[in-house]
């Protein structure tokens, strides 16, 4: 249907049979695609004001003129039409709201419910199992380095429960003095207990007691002339101390967040530092994707609702602006969290500070973003100048194929844009059903798995394909395309140079004759080269996560009538998987509980197909 004979939307027939009660509305196009979703505290009044022209702006404008259709649904209260909209946001990602990009779970400190040996741990999703938990953390290296302190400090085991089950003898962490060898018997649960205890104390920033605690300890193995213990615990005081002087904040003794946003044109960044028990856990940046003519007061309103509805929230949130419905988010936070959450603008002293430093720190990550993006948007136009593409390339794709002599093929696509790496549009391939090494056949594959489907519309296709290769893969992308009736692509092959050194890389355009070769100092070939690796990494990793997976699964598995115990009797008699291909029939039947039936089984996985173990 083209534009002259499309329906026109009549507003005035859905607005007229809106209730008057709180709900969410969406607002869809001529496609059923999501445009904008809402909440109201009056669903027809605030329908109905999206088409008076006297409080529309420049992006209502737009909007409102590719609107087919309203979807409502009606809700009990507010509250709960604000918890619902941001799950239909998070669903939808319509194009006209503020969307928070990086929505992952965060990374939490997790103290499991063993019976005697607790164990802590890294942890990321749904708190539903048992145990502790201590955060949430900005990022998993934050864990993982207050993980590494803890253990230097309190030597709690941080070993996976299927690892503790199985030792006869202590690891290595023992050997270093990082564990105190729970799984053998070294320490008993009322001193493990302690050390536990010391543990949950740090990191609900208690640290004060815990030092208190460890200097009567010492003071008393001093008096008792036990010096070695003294000395002991003297040196985890120190650390403890090192690593209270680095965190902790002074005045503060809770939990609670600060946020602050600011903003430039279209860029937005958002900083959050996280503050729990008194310690600083780290601070992080966002970039939310905002439309036009949005002010950080609304950025910032709508990234505590999409950021903290569906997760933990502290008991206080410091912010720098003006939150419009703030008792109502406070309403809808506090009913997740199960307790009372403050949103607070004006403070003083310490937390005026605080707040300071985190515009500071957000101002700095928008201005590197934004410089960031100035270079990238240099690298493309000498990209398109380069290569005399009609028009600036708005979205790459590159694909590569890594394996090992055959084995486990894997291909990738990554995805770039004007920001950079478009990671969520990543995609991996495990190539099946080709002769073993033959590169050609597996790009071939990838290429066509994956253009079949964005041909069938899922997805976005690309202006401009970079293949990691010479003529040979080019020539399979070309025919790929065609087949598929895709067209507006350029194809690009990036073949690297005789001694595969970068800067001597060869280009190659799909329907020309003639090759480019770039000067080392190019920004296009610079752009091309992140590409190129970026592809290589991601193809690398899946490849050794194939393959590993492949090489665990041992052939011993695929012995009907032989268990887990007693594949591992075999497997240390024989010294692994080579020495039990090698014995006979005799050898293997020779082992307790191996009848001659079940040896003769054995030793035909091995020997039947003559493949090797």
């Amino acid at each position: 249907m083209n534009k002259a004979t499309e329906p026109v939307f009549d507003h005035r027939d859905v607005v007229r049979n809106l209730p008057e009660k709180p709900g969410v509305y969406r607002m869809l196009d001529a496609g059923g695609t999501v445009l904008y979703v809402g909440k109201a505290r009056r669903l027809k009044r605030r329908v109905a004001s999206y088409f008076t022209r006297a409080t529309r702006g420049n992006r209502i404008d737009a909007m409102v003129r590719q609107i087919r259709d309203i979807e409502i649904t009606v809700t009990h209260t507010e509250a709960e039409a604000l918890i619902l909209e941001n799950n239909l946001i998070k669903q939808h990602s319509p194009r006209y709201n503020v969307l928070l990009r990086d929505d992952k779970s965060y990374p939490f400190i997790v103290l499991s419910d063993h019976s005697d040996f607790p164990r802590l741990g890294f942890y990321r999703g749904s708190r539903r199992k048992g145990g502790r938990y201590f955060g949430p953390f900005p990022s998993a290296t934050a864990v993982r380095n207050t993980l590494s302190h803890l253990q230097k400090v309190f030597p709690v085991r941080q070993c996976e429960d299927t690892f503790f089950r199985n030792r006869s003898r202590p690891c290595l962490q023992y050997q270093i003095e990082r564990c105190t060898a729970p799984c053998v018997g070294y320490i008993s649960p009322e001193d493990y207990a302690r050390d536990v205890q010391h543990a949950v104390k740090f990191l609900e920033g208690r640290s004060g007691e815990v030092i208190d605690e460890l200097a009567t300890a010492m003071e008393s193995a001093a008096e008792a002339l036990d010096f070695e213990k003294a000395a002991r615990l003297r040196d985890r005081i120190s650390s403890l101390r090192q690593i209270q002087e680095r965190q902790y904040i002074s005045g503060e003794k809770g939990d609670l967040d600060v946020v602050a946003c600011v903003s430039q044109g279209r860029q937005a960044c958002v900083q959050v530092f996280y503050i729990r028990g008194g310690q600083n856990l780290g601070n992080r940046s966002y970039f939310p994707r905002i439309p036009d003519d949005t002010d950080e007061n609304e950025v910032l309103t709508a990234f505590l609702a999409r950021y903290y509805l569906g997760r933990q929230a502290p008991r206080e949130i410091l912010v720098n602006g003006d939150v419009p419905e703030q008792h109502l988010l406070e309403e809808a936070l506090s009913r997740e969290s199960g307790m009372q959450v403050s949103i607070r603008q004006r403070v003083r002293s310490e937390r005026r500070r605080w707040l300071d430093m985190a515009v500071t720190n957000a101002r700095a990550a928008l201005a590197a973003r934004m410089a960031s993006q100035a270079g990238m948007q240099q690298r493309y136009e000498e990209l398109q100048q380069a290569l005399g593409l009609q028009a600036l390339p708005a979205r790459i794709e590159c694909f590569d194929i890594s394996h090992t002599a055959g084995e486990a093929t894997v291909a990738s696509c990554v995805v770039f844009d004007g920001e950079g790496a478009r990671k969520s549009d990543y995609r991996r391939f495990n190539i099946r059903d080709v002769t073993a090494g033959d590169d050609y056949a597996a790009m071939r594959q990838a290429l066509e798995r994956r253009y079949r489907r964005l041909r069938e519309g899922e997805g976005q296709l690309p202006d401009l394909l970079l293949i990691d290769g010479g003529k040979g893969q080019l020539a399979q992308a070309t025919e790929v395309l065609e087949e598929l009736q895709v067209t507006g692509v350029e194809i690009v092959g990036i073949a690297k140079g005789p001694d595969r050194r970068p800067g001597e890389e060869t280009l190659f355009r799909a329907g020309h004759d003639e090759v480019v070769i770039l000067p080392p100092d190019s920004p296009a070939l610079h752009l091309l080269q992140q590409i190129r690796d970026e592809a290589h990494r991601f193809a690398i990793t899946g490849h050794r996560a194939r393959r590993d997976k492949t090489r665990r699964t041992s052939r011993l598995e695929d012995v009907a009538g032989l268990g887990p115990k007693r594949r591992q009797i075999l497997l240390r008699q024989f010294g692994g998987l080579r020495g039990i291909a090698r014995a006979g029939v005799e050898d293997l039947a020779s082992i307790k509980g191996i009848s001659a039936d079940l040896a003769q089984r054995i030793y035909d996985t091995f020997h039947d197909d003559g493949a090797p173990p």
